[in-house]
């Protein structure tokens, strides 16, 4: 007998869904199941520079609905954080409330949270004030040697604590009144596995029943937006913006730049049967990589690669016992090219039938909060009997020949999902897991 067949299992038993298609689980699955897509003309930012100022928001998170509906007994604390914070924290307690967990009769002690989140920025007008007070001269020159006796005292006194990573983890905490294992990882479109990835050993060593784990970003921020224009292929056209983002299609442009946030509860089976819990799936295994050379260049096709190996041999499990992949799917030339030669390596002869679906295609790449919302659109379609679709696929790239889930759902009964994720920088993640 396998050790894995040995450990505790790990089920999951809430979601909590902020994303640009829909709050919550069944508007989230009547836009996945209808092709709804979230990428449209931002109404958030005025000026982003990107292109058209197309992305993907979750315009229903509003500062009005936030303190008034979905933050409402956290209200007095929202001036401290920023908005991917705000959308941590609403998915955290959208998921406890969808698990029905009584969490004033639960042992506390044995609920943890571990959480995904980006590298945060305070956006440019928080810093106006503190760099005005070290302006001088006629020609306005800004001296540094003033900023700490006067640059400063111009900030906000909570500045710092609006736009730190670990908040998402740590206000979620406080909400829940969560005393187990807490730890927060900031690795940008990896996070969401390697969270979930942890919480779910936490469960297995047996230093927590219950974990809250999930992941949160925005990319839809002054900064992130300017490095993005700088730095990374961004999806543009003449066509309307829906149909920018097209992963693995032989059309693509780039990437759409997003927002959302998605959260779960994961428990010890048995606990969660004590309590006769609705079980939403069952997490089999993680694996993750970092694939970076001496010139400091990544090599994303072989992080994923390994990434994929050590998942599968974690769940016990052969690429054939696989159902579908839910892709990375950034729509980039290069990145799905180095995906898809994963899956081939992966895979094998089964690389070109194994059903693949590419969810930023619908929900635009939020970053850290991405791997989440992919994984919850897995789980909420099996449950279904489908996989979902991915929105925009059109023309078989020759550099990426896989089988694309397109144009409609894919009915399946095989409930197991690969998902996996990769940064520019090297760092792969996946999770597999048995949709209920």
């Amino acid at each position: 007998m396998s050790d894995q067949n040995l450990r505790k299992r790990v089920v999951i038993t809430g979601v909590g869904i902020f994303s640009p298609i829909g709050i919550g689980v069944e508007p989230f699955w009547q836009g996945l199941v209808t092709g709804k897509s979230g990428i449209h003309p931002i109404d958030g930012m005025s000026c982003t520079a990107l292109p058209q100022n197309v992305g993907s928001e979750v315009k229903e998170f509003t500062e009005s609905s936030a303190k008034k509906v979905y933050l409402k007994q956290q209200r007095k604390s929202i001036k401290v954080m920023c908005r991917e914070v705000q959308l941590g924290v609403a998915s955290a307690k959208l998921a406890v409330e969808n698990s029905g967990l009584d969490v004033e009769q639960i042992d506390r002690g044995r609920l943890g949270v571990d959480f995904g989140a980006n590298q945060m920025f305070s956006p440019p007008q928080a810093l106006l004030d503190g760099c005005n007070a070290c302006i001088e001269g006629d020609d306005r020159r800004f001296n540094f040697e003033k900023w700490g006796t006067r640059g400063l005292g111009g900030m906000e006194p909570l500045w710092l604590l609006k736009y730190l990573p670990n908040m998402p983890a740590c206000h979620i905490a406080i909400a829940a009144d969560a005393r187990g294992p807490n730890n927060s990882l900031t690795h940008a479109e990896a996070s969401a596995n390697l969270a979930m990835g942890e919480a779910f050993r936490i469960i297995v060593r047996g230093s927590a029943d219950m974990m809250i784990a999930g992941s949160t970003g925005s990319r839809l921020h002054p900064t992130h937006c300017m490095h993005a224009v700088l730095w990374d292929d961004l999806a543009h056209g003449e066509n309307p913006p829906e149909q920018w983002c097209r992963p693995f299609d032989l059309h693509r442009t780039g990437q759409i730049l997003g927002e959302g946030s998605c959260s779960f509860i994961f428990e010890e089976e048995s606990h969660a049967r004590n309590r006769n819990a609705t079980i939403l799936g069952t997490i089999l295994g993680t694996g993750s990589s970092c694939v970076i050379d001496r010139q400091g260049r990544a090599n994303i096709c072989a992080a994923l690669i390994i990434a994929m190996r050590n998942a599968l041999s974690d769940a016990d499990l052969s690429p054939a016992d696989v159902g579908h992949v839910n892709a990375h799917g950034l729509g980039t030339i290069r990145c799905d090219i180095n995906e898809a030669a994963a899956i081939h390596n992966v895979f094998g002869k089964r690389a070109e039938t194994v059903p693949v679906t590419a969810l930023k295609s619908c929900l635009g790449n939020s970053g850290a909060g991405a791997g989440t919302l992919e994984l919850a659109g897995s789980l909420m379609a099996l449950k279904h009997g489908f996989v979902p679709a991915t929105l925009n696929y059109e023309s078989p790239d020759p550099a990426c020949i896989l089988n694309i889930v397109h144009t409609k759902p894919l009915p399946m009964t095989n409930k197991i999902v690969l998902n996996i994720n990769v940064t520019s920088q090297g760092q792969a993640s996946a999770l597999v897991v048995c949709g209920a």
